[in-house]
């Protein structure tokens, strides 16, 4: 299991690189992000390689149907707008709304180096986005749609770079 970085460590605004080929350090990777995802205090439902300072394009989700492993991901076709609350495991006790596709289509290998498509809708295609964002150097704070949503749990404080943009985007109208 891995340490989860956090803000406002700068691996996580770095685009990750793609990967040619899936090698022995790559399987190794992906059974790295599998299991800090599945010890991870507080639980988490996704994890960029980005998160546990590797920065290669490789993600692994588990929304309670069976792990998805992607590599190379990206987004093929998005539709709708679906507005819901956000956490991070990189930006720990700090939840916002987010405005993201409702549904998507992503494109990526999968954990045995074969070409995959998937679809989700809501939860999944809101995950889905969630890893490839993190995977450029987004996090879900750059696209908080209301920052008076934002909700801090007990225990946890803002960090600066949260704090930033809140104050920066407080003078704002939209």
């Amino acid at each position: 299991m891995n340490r989860i970085l956090s803000l406002p460590n700068p691996i996580l605004r770095k685009k990750a690189r793609a990967l040619r080929e899936l090698s022995g350090e790559t399987r190794k990777l992906i059974q790295q992000l599998c299991d800090t995802l599945h010890h991870a205090d507080p639980p988490g439902i996704g994890l960029a390689a980005t998160q546990i300072g590797v920065a290669e394009q490789v993600a692994v989700i588990d929304i309670g149907e069976g792990l998805v492993v992607l590599v190379n991901p990206r987004i093929i076709a998005r539709r709708g707008k679906l507005i819901s609350t956000e956490g991070c495991l990189s930006v720990p006790g700090i939840y916002a709304d987010v405005e993201r596709a409702a549904w998507v289509k992503v494109k990526a290998l999968n954990r045995d180096g074969k070409p995959i498509e998937i679809e989700g809708n809501d939860l999944l295609a809101r995950v889905l986005q969630h890893e490839i964002d993190h995977l450029n150097g987004t996090l879900f704070i750059d696209r908080v749609t209301d920052w008076q949503s934002m909700e801090v749990l007990d225990g946890y404080s803002i960090p600066p770079a949260v704090e930033a943009l809140r104050k920066k985007h407080a003078n704002t109208s939209v």
